[in-house]
């Protein structure tokens, strides 16, 4: 059976250097994307690669 997936999103408000956001919006457009959907893919992948990171430290 089909469902119809809705995705629900919270809004934030949060500073950013000047360059950094004229960066992510070259890039996105660039891609083709949203600069919010820019956004979130960015945050997920340091997330989930933060702590791959901190292991390898803590292994030294």
């Amino acid at each position: 059976m089909f469902k119809i997936k809705k995705t629900e999103h919270i809004n934030k408000t949060f500073r950013l250097p000047i360059e950094l956001v004229e960066k992510m919006e070259s890039l996105a457009q660039n891609k083709g994307v949203s600069l919010n959907n820019l956004v979130i893919q960015c945050c997920e992948y340091a997330l989930e690669n933060i702590e791959q990171a901190d292991d390898e430290a803590s292994r030294k």
